[in-house]
């Protein structure tokens, strides 16, 4: 993976690299995935939906890199290493590993049943760790790579009506800034992204008992669009460069997170009523 230098982006700097996004099809993913072809690399863009994985590839530019698009579901841990071996051996290595599906329940805790408990945290932590546990030992052989783990600014903050979510993304990061510290002696490096709400079709998922995601978390942030996943995806190729162990974006969520950890008390306080207002707002 070549360096930008001079302050220039280069359109290369990841050229001859071997990437798998999961979630490709869509929002964060397919953003990484036009992300890292147009830097040089070539990528394996998984989703549980082919179709829209292959929607995705064909939808690319003339760019340095490549993309195939391959079905996967992250919930199988075996068809999440058969992906990533087969990889290892069609190109000799895997050079960056974008743990990305991930799933949301809003709502009231109490309206969750056992079964979508599961679903979500088959999604959001087993996930991660079967991307994690398919690619880290290549990368430990190779003494390079880079796992990135999507989580989310709710990895960092709480708030209820997003519980389930909220504990899944605690985890990501809790596993991201652990793993990394593990895995530097190889030359392995670790990043979770941190993002507030980013304009993905999972601000529009539905939740349970009429929760509306995308009024819950546009006015958790008192802003009326959400992020750019391109832009997203362009930071995160930036932080995967400099090594950075999170990325949290925009600079409102850096500042509330920064606030939750130098007033935790009154953090809580504001949620709380935030949370109520919102049971308000929608009726739940």
């Amino acid at each position: 993976m070549r360096r930008r230098g001079g302050g220039v982006r280069d359109t290369t700097r990841f050229a001859g690299a071997t990437a798998v996004v999961t979630g490709g099809g869509s929002g964060i993913g397919a953003a990484l995935t036009r992300a890292l072809v147009a830097a040089g690399a070539d990528v394996v863009c998984t989703d549980r939906d082919v179709d829209a994985a292959q929607r995705v590839v064909e939808g690319l530019r003339s760019a340095p890199g490549s993309a195939r698009a391959a079905h996967l579901d992250v919930t199988d841990g075996d068809a999440v290493r058969a992906l990533v071996d087969e990889v290892v051996a069609s190109t000799g290595r895997i050079d960056l590993m974008f743990n990305n599906a991930g799933m949301a329940l809003g709502g009231n805790t109490e309206l969750l049943t056992a079964d979508q408990w599961n679903a979500i945290i088959d999604v959001n932590i087993r996930g991660v760790v079967h991307g994690v546990a398919a690619a880290y030992p290549h990368m430990i052989r190779q003494q390079s790579g880079h796992i990135v783990n999507t989580a989310s600014m709710g990895g960092l903050t709480a708030a209820g009506l997003l519980t389930s979510y909220v504990m899944t993304k605690h985890a990501v990061v809790g596993l991201s800034l652990a793993l990394r510290s593990e895995a530097a002696v190889h030359g392995v490096g670790v990043l979770a992204l941190c993002p507030a709400a980013v304009e993905t079709p999972l601000l529009d998922a539905p939740g349970v008992g009429g929760f509306t995601g995308r009024t819950f978390y546009l006015s958790g942030q008192g802003v009326r669009t959400a992020y750019d996943a391109d832009r997203l995806a362009s930071e995160a190729l930036d932080a995967v460069e400099s090594n950075r162990p999170l990325l949290v974006v925009p600079a409102q969520a850096r500042m509330a997170w920064r606030f939750s950890r130098l007033a935790p008390g009154l953090m809580q306080k504001l949620s709380t009523k935030f949370v109520a207002q919102q049971r308000e707002r929608q009726h739940l």
